[in-house]
């Protein structure tokens, strides 16, 4: 009974000698915890620009791909165009000239015929011009855009590489819930002491919150608009080059069967490749927006806790 005695009156020595006097937990805290929101706030900042720089080249692909498809709108008519001029063309060359005794006969009707004939060639031949050149500035426009998306994409997953939670933030968190814990220890013992408590307890009940976020999904969130933008920048690069093959004039004066079916492929290859930059530009915004979400949390933490440590 004495032993148990003796347990009961020693132990309470043995714990509080592992627990700093309360003004040294409260410098510990501070030292830990203090200038955490600043390193937020710069995430803040760069996921923010990110998510605009996205935003832009999500744009460009949607732009990108909507000319493609006018443009392949005007192909279309300008193809249906050259079928018209060429069976006109096999018309006038095979006609069949009437014998001067028919001719007396049908020569005003002949005459007005073949004359409407070559209105419909000449009509034909300057709405298929119109196409071309209209044709031609809307595949110049397409590959400017699909450049502009790539040039985005490659920025975007350039600072959503380097947007993350590094070791040094991490560890710096980590020791703040450490320095938050002794603190609360020494809360404990200084009002046994009688001491004044209500500063400390603040700063403990703001900085405590530290241990119930979790910053791995700022991390997870910049990752993901890392890929994405890594995803667009190459689709967006395919998509240039083949926009630029498909605009040539070597590709778009070969009027052979081969020809025109090469052409229509790298502008259906194109037209596909804007869609698939316009899709990966648009994720990597989400990504980076709900990034920005992710920082807000950790950062109104942050906030709270540097205002009660100042």
């Amino acid at each position: 009974m004495q032993y148990i005695t003796l347990f009961f009156i020693i132990f309470p020595f043995v714990a509080s000698a592992n627990i700093l006097p309360l003004d040294d937990a409260l410098r510990a805290t501070y030292t830990a915890c203090v200038g955490i929101d600043d390193e937020l706030s710069d995430l803040k900042t760069m996921a923010g620009i990110n998510t605009a720089i996205t935003s832009v080249g999500t744009a460009a692909g949607v732009g990108a791909t909507v000319t493609g498809f006018v443009k392949q709108s005007k192909d279309n008519q300008a193809e249906e165009l050259e079928k018209l001029i060429k069976e006109l063309e096999e018309l006038e060359k095979n006609a069949i000239y009437p014998t001067d005794a028919e001719q007396l006969a049908f020569l005003a009707e002949f005459e007005q015929s073949y004359d409407i004939a070559i209105k419909d060639i000449d009509g034909a031949q300057a709405e298929l011009n119109k196409l071309t050149k209209q044709s031609k500035k809307l595949g110049n426009w397409r590959t400017g855009l699909m450049a502009g998306a790539t040039a985005t994409n490659v920025a975007g997953a350039i600072i959503a590489g380097t947007n993350k939670v590094d070791g040094d933030l991490k560890t710096q968190i980590d020791n703040c819930i450490s320095n938050v814990k002794n603190l609360q220890n020494s809360i404990m013992q200084a009002r046994i002491n009688g001491e004044d408590v209500s500063e400390a307890e603040s700063i403990a009940s703001a900085c405590g919150e530290y241990e119930y976020i979790d910053v791995s999904k700022i991390n997870n969130r910049g990752r993901g608009a890392t890929i994405s933008s890594t995803v667009g920048a190459a689709t967006g690069l395919a998509g240039t080059i083949t926009s630029a093959m498909a605009n040539t004039d070597k590709t778009r004066n070969d009027n052979t069967e081969s020809g025109k079916q090469k052409e229509k492929n790298l502008n259906t290859a194109s037209n596909v490749l804007a869609g698939a930059t316009t899709a990966a530009s648009a994720t990597a915004t989400v990504f980076n927006a709900t990034q920005i979400s992710a920082i807000k949390k950790v950062a109104s933490v942050a906030e709270k806790c540097t205002g009660v440590l100042k």
